[in-house]
């Protein structure tokens, strides 16, 4: 055995024999139990930074643990390939997306593999590939043909720059998240997916999900956002033929009696009525078009409104309230008006102040106290009053009251609502997936037919001055002929939301290559029934909502169409924090980035995994430490200096004997069994793999200290130096692997079982116990483990130590705390 540890040899050595015996292939077993891993696959950006390493470093352990386990064991990589960089860089280097993708794919496969990640790159795919894509057109015209999807013209959030639309999610303090451009609010034409048709089960199957952190659970519940209200309706004078009554949704039907103005959203129907003959009011909605539909922007914005001159009805007593437009109003959001309460709603309140409007209050303190609403909002429940009929109710039973006098007058209805929107899937950028579907001016929107998918996105491309999509302007890829007429028609030329793409991916890795039971392709196969769900899933929280929430509800509509058997894709959960360093994230723009690619060539492989693995607990933002990585790699040195001594001084082994073990050696046999029971909840259930590898090197410490060249005492030793190697494998696998041959054995590590413990070796002979007097510290002592109250009273009193604390003292009382501490109480 070599005395130096090499690491490039050994992991170049050890990563070819995995490659050449296709270790880490998974094939379908219904008789073992699966288990399939899997990490968030990358976007191709060019590079790995530290947030890939850790997040694929955490998913290989687990992955390797659990086929030490005896599980079939799935661990899959691929490329979330479509994106807006590619296409960004494409323009700023003038190189076709296509091109820019699979070069910096090709780099970082041969990274990954540098770091040893057990993955079965037979199954690797990227979202850009034709075959892959196609299975998601082919599933969009099934969805449309049910009604799953669908075109309207909607609100959005625009980038001039990009010449994109923008998820509400990208829109941060008014700006385009990427480049930090003014956002606009335009309405332009747009495909949506039904997810609202799946709310409920989205919300109800969150209960399905304990092995997800809550915080994940919490904030998809809040992002579905039940709640029951009540839908009502306002009539709007003099316009009972042409206009609608206007119709608003309310948590809080008890404050329906302080309504004092009515607010509808710049593009209502009624305030583009008010503005027919009005310049200043139609002035004032076109400025709205400048303000994002997000959210977080709105309840942040200035509030800003106008009279439309209208005046509405109030359902229950009659008075005529004002109709304003305000830009706080959405409308997509509801009906695309409220009704507003400023006594009782901070906006409404700031909102009323600003413009004059009358505020009424109508809740009071349950408890009689006096609140005013003369400086701020009161927006508590309590019990009405200046409500009519309805005074003296608590809020609770005014909302069943005011709920019921709206039913009876055909004015309105209790009513289950969701914050949750439909999903926009429509991009109008280049690098994408096609939507499937044609215009005919006779048939109007056509369906692909199966027979013509995919529909395949032009790679050979060149970009013009400006950024918009090339296929825009390329007739040769939309003039097409109408499926159902043969006329001449025309092919959508917007792209799908790239999360179209990651929402099913992992289904996809159970099967790249399916087929139907005539041997055709298809979306999925039986294997996907086999594999999913995911029993481990691994990623930044960052994707908390939408990547989780929409490849939730892709794996109902993929459970719909037969291609599934279970209700959601991840059983288990884990979010991984930041790597840091300087107390910030990592990123080019802070020039405070660390090149794994330079860290393997200066360490290896195995250095980089224990570093990242070690600095933290998975789910914890980990600060980057240069010096920690040099302490990683001196770990490694002392590893294999203790594996190459011993083989070097001690050739052969005799059988290690159990019942003839002295104290000390049961002692160091003791401790490796603890530390493979800690190691295995530590990896295997807690996943704190920092404490696993603490607890290992800490065994390390105490066999350093162990000195016994007996025959037992060296078989100690090697069951000891055996067990340290498979602790350590999941974590360090090639230094392991070759180690594992240095101690004699040829088998690969990942086909050898994980150490058992054996819970006799863990039984002690005897204990230590604490012994105080009066309360304090005096002394140690050793007693068996079986020790009765009496025999560890005498083995305290006759302590050298505690005979000499309490000489000339009256003992008056010996309290035995069993397997911790005697307190004797003498004065």
């Amino acid at each position: 055995m070599n005395e130096e540890y090499q690491a490039r040899k050994i992991e170049e050595k050890v990563q070819k024999i995995w490659d050449e015996k296709s270790v880490f292939r998974a094939v379908e077993n219904p008789s073992k139990e699966k288990f399939y891993c899997l990490a968030m696959f990358p976007y191709p950006s060019g590079r790995l930074h530290m947030g890939h390493v850790r997040n694929y470093s955490i998913g290989d352990v687990i992955s390797r643990y659990q086929r030490m386990l005896g599980k079939n064991v799935l661990q899959p990589m691929g490329w979330d390939a479509f994106g807006l960089p590619a296409e960004n860089a494409a323009i700023k280097n003038k190189v076709a997306p296509a091109k820019w993708t699979y070069e910096n794919i090709d780099y970082m496969r041969d990274q990954l593999k540098r770091l040893g990640f057990a993955y079965d790159w037979d199954r690797e795919l990227a979202t850009c590939k034709p075959d892959y894509y196609r299975w998601e057109q082919w599933l969009f015209t099934r969805l449309f043909k049910k009604g799953l999807a669908y075109k309207k013209t909607a609100g959005v959030n625009w980038c001039p720059n990009d010449q994109t639309v923008l998820a509400n999610e990208q829109v941060i303090d008014g700006k385009c998240w990427r480049c930090d451009t003014e956002v606009e609010r335009r309405e332009i034409a747009q495909w949506f997916m039904k997810i609202t048709d799946y709310a409920e089960q989205l919300l109800d199957d969150l209960d399905q999900l304990d092995g997800w952190p809550e915080q994940v659970r919490t904030m998809q519940r809040n992002w579905i956002g039940r709640s029951t209200g009540v839908e009502l309706q306002f009539d709007v004078d003099g316009h009972a033929d042409d206009v609608a009554p206007l119709t608003v949704y309310t948590t809080r039907a008890d404050t329906l009696m302080g309504v004092t103005y009515v607010a509808v959203a710049a593009e209502h129907a009624l305030a583009k009525k008010a503005a027919e003959n009005n310049s200043e009011l139609q002035a004032f909605i076109a400025s709205c078009k400048t303000t994002s539909v997000a959210e977080a922007d709105v309840a942040t914005m200035e509030k800003k409104g106008m009279a439309t001159g209208f005046m509405a009805t109030h359902p229950i007593s009659g008075d005529q309230v004002p109709v304003w437009v305000a830009n706080f109003v959405l409308i997509d959001y509801g009906s695309g008006a409220v009704m507003s309460v400023p006594a009782h709603d901070t906006r409404d309140y700031a909102f009323a102040k600003t413009y004059n409007l009358p505020i009424k209050q109508v809740i009071y303190p349950a408890d009689g106290s006096d609140v005013t609403v003369e400086s701020e909002a009161f927006v508590e429940k309590g019990v009405l009053k200046n409500s009519g009929e309805f005074d003296g109710l608590s809020s609770e039973q005014a909302v069943d009251a005011i709920a019921g006098k709206l039913t009876a007058m055909d004015k309105g209805e209790k009513q289950i609502n969701y914050r949750l929107r439909d999903w926009g899937v429509s991009r109008q950028r280049y690098w994408g997936t096609p939507i499937p579907i044609i215009h005919c001016d006779k048939c109007g929107t056509v369906p692909v037919p199966e027979d013509q998918l995919p529909v395949v996105l032009p790679e050979d491309i060149e970009y013009g001055d400006d950024v918009g999509s090339p296929i825009k302007k390329m007739p040769e890829f939309y003039e097409t002929t109408c499926p159902e007429c043969g006329g001449k028609a025309e092919r959508e030329t917007d792209t799908f939301d790239t999360f179209f793409e990651s929402s099913w991916y992992y289904a996809r890795f159970a099967c790249p290559d399916a087929k139907d039971s005539n041997g055709a392709g298809a979306m999925l196969d039986d294997r996907a029934k086999y594999w999913a769900p995911v029993d481990q899933y691994i990623g930044g929280i960052e994707h908390a909502v939408l990547h989780l929430l929409y490849a939730r509800f892709f794996h109902k509509l993929m459970r719909d169409e037969g291609l599934l058997d279970s209700d959601e894709p991840f059983k288990n959960l884990l979010t991984q924090g930041m790597v840091l360093k300087d107390g910030s994230k990592m990123s080019k723009s802070k020039g405070n980035t660390v090149d794994p690619q330079q860290l393997i060539e200066k360490y290896g492989a195995d250095t980089v995994r224990l570093f990242i693995l070690f600095a933290a607990p998975p789910d914890q933002s980990l600060e980057w430490n240069d010096e920690g990585v040099d302490g990683a790699a001196r770990f490694l040195k002392r590893l294999w200096k203790l594996v190459a001594a011993h083989v070097t001084q001690q050739p052969t082994i005799a059988a290690l004997n159990t019942e003839a073990l002295t104290s000390g050696q049961k002692d160091i046999r003791r401790k490796l069994h603890e530390t493979i029971a800690k190691v295995s909840d530590d990896v295997g259930r807690r996943h704190t793999f920092n404490t696993a590898i603490a607890a290992v090197m800490e065994l390390m410490n105490e066999l350093a200290k162990f000195d016994d060249d007996s025959e037992q005492g060296r078989a100690v030793v090697r069951e000891v130096i055996e067990g340290i190697v498979l602790l350590l494998s999941p974590i360090v696998p090639h230094i392991t692997q070759q180690l594992w041959n240095d101690l004699g054995h040829d088998e690969l590590l990942a086909d050898v079982s994980w150490p058992a413990c054996d819970k006799s070796a863990m039984v002690r002979d005897e204990i230590e116990l604490v012994v105080q007097v009066n309360g304090k510290l005096r002394s140690k002592i050793n007693v068996s483990a079986n020790a009765d109250k009496e025999s560890i009273e005498a083995s305290a009193l006759a302590d050298e130590k505690i005979m000499a604390n309490i000489e000339g003292k009256t003992v008056r009382k010996v309290i035995v705390v069993p397997g911790r501490l005697v307190n004797i109480v003498a004065n």
